[in-house]
């Protein structure tokens, strides 16, 4: 007990010596001293320091000003923490699909791999249909999309099956691609990829991912088939198309030709590939509703086939004028006559392959087993079509 009363004793006298000095300007400064050792020091010294009675009596003599300051650093550290906590879902909703709207396919894979909120939004049509039509529009028509609906419709039917509807997102996603676009993550909430609802099979994403990775085979057509063969300059065939992401080419399987097995090629750059201009298969006679509108000058693409076993081809060619006009603007009458002189320049003067003529009134397919079969003619329009088909233009005159 004595013990005890001389130390509080002496702490009283302390403390009151405390209060009667005034504080030198470093000690404002002293209350940081514990809380930067806290971080450093165990919960067993710490609790040590508070039971000396020097440490207590001291921090009774924090000015009030200290403790704003005190409150303040804590409140800073608090919005430091809970700014940790923000995501891109805390943004709003036109900002957010803005950002997605931008996202090229690669990373829209990613995010829609993070959660099942961002899944929902990142697999949606309309992002993919723009991504669809950039990179896939001028290849892809009705007839691809008609193949991909069937292929859907297969794809279900075999799943019904065996096991049922394909499950989750990352086995549709699970396709061969040139880059690592997956990276599958789940989230605080275990709203992982996997355990949210299925990627709709029909989706748009599924079939630009189909696509991309070169699994599904589309139907479009093909300039100067096989390589740019003699037998086929300036035309374009129909065929069966799949992408190779690796090289950034396709490959090519076209229909047989008769008794001729199907040929295939590799390598066919994006230039040689387009979506057919009408849909119309390649063993039907389109019917020509511009034969009217013909004149001198115009550019067409009329069917050829060689004999009534092969499919037609679209070849390029322009309209010629009639023996008795003199091609004087003036004077040309040659829209108004029944004949219509088809050229094919690219040929030499002369050649069996460098003129023809068809009937403006009554046209359906003409030729004979020698010079082939010609079926019906539709009329360019587009500048970017002709500009194409001169791009593909031999370097040398055929005969």
């Amino acid at each position: 007990m004595l013990l005890y009363f001389i130390t509080c004793i002496s702490f009283f006298l302390f403390l009151k010596s405390l209060l009667l000095k005034p504080l030198p300007s470093w000690a404002s400064e002293m209350w940081l001293f514990p809380l930067l050792f806290s971080q450093e020091l165990s919960v067993r010294t710490i609790s040590k320091l508070f039971r000396n009675c020097f440490w207590i009596g001291f921090l009774c003599q924090i000015p009030i000003g200290m403790s704003l300051v005190r409150k303040s650093l804590t409140s800073r550290v608090e919005n430091v923490e809970d700014s940790h906590d923000m995501s891109v879902l805390d943004l709003p909703e036109l900002a957010l699909d803005c950002i997605l709207e931008r996202l090229p396919p690669s990373a829209l894979c990613r995010m829609a791999a993070v959660c099942r909120s961002l899944r929902e939004r990142c697999v949606s049509d309309h992002l993919w249909e723009r991504h669809m039509r950039q990179k896939w529009g001028r290849v892809i028509g009705p007839a691809a999309y008609r193949e991909w609906k069937w292929h859907v419709a297969s794809k279900r039917n075999v799943g019904g099956l065996k096991h049922g509807r394909q499950k989750g997102l990352m086995r549709f996603m699970s396709l061969r691609w040139p880059l690592q676009w997956i990276r599958p993550k789940a989230d605080a909430n275990n709203n992982s990829p996997k355990q949210g609802s299925s990627l709709p099979v029909d989706s748009v994403m599924n079939w630009y991912l189909a696509l991309e990775s070169g699994n599904f085979w589309f139907l479009a057509q093909v300039y100067n088939r096989e390589n740019g063969h003699i037998g086929f300059l300036l035309s374009c065939y129909d065929a069966e198309l799949s992408y190779d992401p690796q090289t950034d080419t396709f490959q090519a399987r076209y229909p047989p030709h008769g008794r001729r097995a199907g040929a295939r090629e590799c390598g066919i750059p994006w230039e040689r590939l387009r979506a057919p201009p009408i849909d119309t298969s390649p063993h039907d006679l389109h019917f020509s509703d511009c034969l009217n509108d013909l004149y001198p000058g115009d550019h067409i693409e009329i069917q050829w086939r060689r004999n009534k076993e092969f499919p037609y081809g679209w070849w390029y060619g322009v309209v010629g004028h009639l023996e008795s006009c003199n091609g004087s603007e003036n004077y040309c009458r040659c829209h108004s006559s029944d004949t219509v002189v088809l050229e094919f320049n690219h040929y030499t003067p002369g050649s069996q392959w460098r003129q023809t003529t068809i009937s403006r009134k009554d046209h359906r397919e003409e030729g004979n087993e020698a010079d082939g079969f010609y079926g019906g003619i539709r009329k360019i329009k587009s500048e970017a079509e002709i500009t194409t088909w001169k791009h593909l233009w031999p370097l040398e005159v055929l005969e």
